[in-house]
């Protein structure tokens, strides 16, 4: 394609033709009328080498270089516009991974993305205050009073999370044996909400929501995408309690296949924090 010579109404009339399929409905769309269309449509088959729309039966298709042409929208139907080469690869690997069936739930990064634009992107502070609302009664915060062996195991892994919390988002937090609720001091979640808010971007936000739900910790979450710890010792943090209890009585087959699952959820949420850095 030869930029130089290139008419940016043609961009226009490009996206109505891959959107339509059709050069009567695409003039619809953009006000053109049919032969005005047509005659884009024979501008855009020269510059870009290809047919773009081919006659089957009765109906017209798009080509495969057509098809590659067509940007990727969210449910709502908005473009889906990535900030980093990176992050749009680790989309780009979930499409190329589709079978002879479209499976979204296989799609996780892209399900996460669709979340951030169609959602987070139009309300971020409700996202911000839910992942706040986890630091208020952040799971690190409630010890077992016994047996010994796991209430070391708790203080050996947590206790450096909240060390960090402290001296880093200036953040401290009391501590408490059993769930019985303690109200966390202000500052300190004050202190979380300022550290959240420097991360606006939609799609990070997202990402640390679904790291938050699934661990059951904003502070684990915060964590790894700070690089204090990394996303294996923030899961096996998250676990803490539930592996001692696979240790004493076994683990169960069904929930040892849901908690894989999160897992996955968890590294493609990580995976998209750190395309986005890149």
């Amino acid at each position: 394609m030869n930029l130089n010579s290139l008419d940016l109404n043609l961009l226009v009339a490009l996206d109505a033709l891959l959107r339509e399929v059709s050069v009567s409905r695409a003039a619809m769309r953009i006000g053109l009328s049919q032969p005005a269309a047509s005659h884009a449509l024979r501008r855009l088959r020269e510059l870009i080498g290809d047919p773009l729309l081919v006659r089957s039966g009765a109906r017209m298709e798009l080509t495969p270089r057509a098809q590659g042409l067509r940007p990727v929208r969210t449910p709502a139907r908005v473009v889906m516009i990535l900030p980093t080469r990176a992050a749009a690869e680790l989309v780009a690997a979930e499409f190329a991974a589709q079978g002879e069936h479209f499976n979204p739930a296989s799609m996780p990064v892209m399900r996460l993305v669709n979340t951030a634009i169609d959602g987070v992107a139009s309300d971020p502070q409700a996202v911000l205050e839910d992942i706040q609302r986890f630091a208020a009664s952040d799971m690190l915060f409630y010890r077992a009073d016994s047996p010994e062996r796991l209430v070391q195991r708790q203080a050996d892994t947590w206790d450096p999370i909240l060390d960090w919390a402290r001296e880093v988002l200036g953040a401290r937090f009391i501590l408490s044996e059993g769930v019985i609720h303690v109200e966390q001091p202000r500052e300190s979640i004050a202190a979380v909400g300022r550290h959240l808010k420097e991360r606006g971007n939609p799609l990070l936000l997202a990402a640390l929501h679904v790291m938050t739900t699934l661990t059951g910790s904003a502070l684990i979450a915060l964590a790894i995408e700070q690089g204090e710890i990394d996303a294996e010792q923030g899961w096996t943090a998250a676990h803490v309690d539930e592996d001692w209890n696979i240790e004493q009585w076994g683990e169960d087959f069904e929930a040892a296949a849901r908690r894989a699952s999160r897992k996955a959820e968890m590294m493609s949420a990580v995976n998209l924090i750190e395309a986005l850095k890149a």
